[in-house]
């Protein structure tokens, strides 16, 4: 004797703050191969109206699963694989016993050896108003929130408290 097969939904939300659902009836979804929902559609303003037009379409109740299911068929259709690859984790070999390190915590390694106005493209003589300036511009191409890079926002963010901190500090007389 089989039981009979419970239909399932995944509902996630889309780029345009609506919510895409995706529902399995005929049979359970499955990770490898990937099995496309029987059915699926975009645009539902809320979460509960994804649910009903879900069950509209499955002509019956339906279980909801874990959103990962409806976002990996959102892969699908812009023509992703379903699962992302994890990311390779990279791991800084540790410095040498003999040797102490000589860079300081808070300064990002793709920074040793680079001057931070040369980071920011100013000159060594630039004033404080000039690092702010040049800060806020790099900030706006490379933060994360705005499609940047997150290590060259970091780097970036580096540059501008390091030249900060000098153009603060009093100039030495010879």
């Amino acid at each position: 004797m089989t039981l009979p097969l419970r239909g399932v939904y995944a509902v996630t939300p889309t780029r345009r703050r609506r919510f895409l659902w995706a529902a399995w009836w005929t049979a359970e979804p499955a990770r490898e191969p990937f099995r496309p929902p029987d059915a699926s559609q975009g645009g539902a303003r809320t979460v509960e109206e994804a649910r009903a037009q879900a069950e509209r379409a499955a002509g019956r109740p339906l279980v909801e699963i874990e959103p990962a299911w409806a976002t990996a068929w959102t892969r699908i259709l812009r023509g992703e694989p379903p699962w992302p690859k994890p990311r390779a984790r990279r791991e800084a070999p540790p410095p040498p016993a003999s040797e102490p390190s000589r860079r300081s915590p808070s300064r990002p390694a793709s920074a040793r050896g680079v001057s931070p106005f040369a980071v920011l493209g100013l000159s060594e003589a630039a004033g404080a108003t000039d690092v702010r300036r040049a800060f806020r511009r790099l900030a706006l191409v490379t933060h994360p929130d705005r499609g940047g890079d997150a290590g060259e926002f970091m780097r970036v963010k580096w540059a501008h408290d390091e030249a900060m901190s000098r153009v603060s500090r009093p100039k030495r007389r010879a």
